[in-house]
């Protein structure tokens, strides 16, 4: 099968290889499934130079989420083949084949592409879990997002308004954040360059943010520590910026606020039951059309490294999508 091999940790990925693998075995609780469409994520990029929480024993295959097609399943799992499913895999998307784990697969509903739903899912899990089951997000609260152009921002910033919030999508570029006021529209957008405090307190009335969502860190987060309102709640994502923040902790102190690390994935190996509800009703907002994962680009999984560079050069908003065996 086709795949795409981290044979050696290297900046610019340079120790990726796409090649012929074999087909992976499942276990006993995985399924087989082909996939038809696999989305990059940032992590993916941090993996292939060993930055990343997860350090997977080379080789090994990237790719979180993928969406396709039941080749075999274990008797009784609710799975047959030809299923159309969307997958968690966490690792070995980027093949044309993978073994997914019986928890990680949900049936795709029909009307939906695989695209949008390889596109989706770890995005609005780590969304949900940051706003809903940490954040305690509810209607009419004012969200900050920051890195709103990007594939878990953008998330952010269109999950948090289908739940009724009043969403501040915050970029450093103009020319994408004017893409995410034509698509979706949020309460205000600014620019997230220098000191942006005023311009959220502007927009919310002196009232400043109830959440501030950070895949950003660095100088973002440094300005945002100013941006949250008495009670509210800094969510620390990710660092995309490149520098890990400190923080003297009399800020929070003082300003009454709570510093929340999210780590989406983890909470749902430690809270399976939440995180098999949360992947259930992210999909039904799907289903339904109340989130819409904006794609910015379908690529054959031959034309990996284009995606790669894309996303590393902060050109992407929303996601990059492969489709492998092209």
């Amino acid at each position: 099968m086709q795949a795409l091999q981290v044979q050696s940790l290297a900046p610019d990925y340079a120790g990726c290889v796409i090649g012929d693998l074999p087909v992976p075995q499942p276990g006993a609780d995985e399924a087989l499934i082909r996939v038809r469409a696999a989305a990059l994520n940032f992590p993916d990029l941090l993996m292939t130079r060993g930055e990343y929480q997860l350090k997977p024993a080379l080789p090994f295959v990237p790719g979180m989420e993928a969406a396709g097609e039941v080749v075999s399943a274990p008797t009784g799992s609710g799975f047959a083949a030809g299923d159309r499913v969307v997958a968690g895999t966490r690792l070995g998307g980027f093949a044309e084949f993978a073994a997914v784990p019986l928890p990680n697969l949900r049936a795709l509903p029909e009307g939906i592409s695989f695209e949008p739903a390889a596109a989706f899912g770890s995005a609005y899990l780590t969304a949900w879990v940051a706003l809903v089951e940490l954040g305690k997000l509810t209607p009419g609260q004012w969200v900050l997002v920051h890195g709103g152009a990007g594939g878990v921002g953008l998330a952010a910033v269109d999950l948090a308004q289908a739940l009724g919030a009043r969403v501040i999508a915050a970029s450093a570029s103009p020319t994408k954040l004017a893409v995410v006021e034509r698509e979706y529209a949020p309460a205000a957008a600014i620019l997230a360059q220098g000191r942006f405090r005023e311009k959220v307190a502007e927009n919310t009335g002196g009232a400043l943010a109830d959440l501030v969502y950070d895949p950003v860190g660095g100088a973002v987060f440094d300005e945002s520590t100013r941006c949250v309102a008495f009670g509210g709640k800094l969510l620390v994502v990710g660092f995309t910026s490149g520098r890990i923040p400190n923080i003297s902790v009399n800020i929070p102190l003082i300003k009454g606020f709570s510093i929340v690390g999210v780590r989406a994935g983890e909470y749902s190996r430690r809270f399976p039951a939440r995180g098999a509800a949360v992947r259930d009703e992210t999909l039904r907002l799907l289903s339904e059309g109340r989130i819409r994962p904006r794609i910015d680009r379908v690529l054959p999984l031959s034309r990996w490294r284009e995606g790669f560079a894309a996303m590393a050069n902060r050109e992407v908003v929303g996601k990059v999508v492969f489709v492998p065996g092209t």
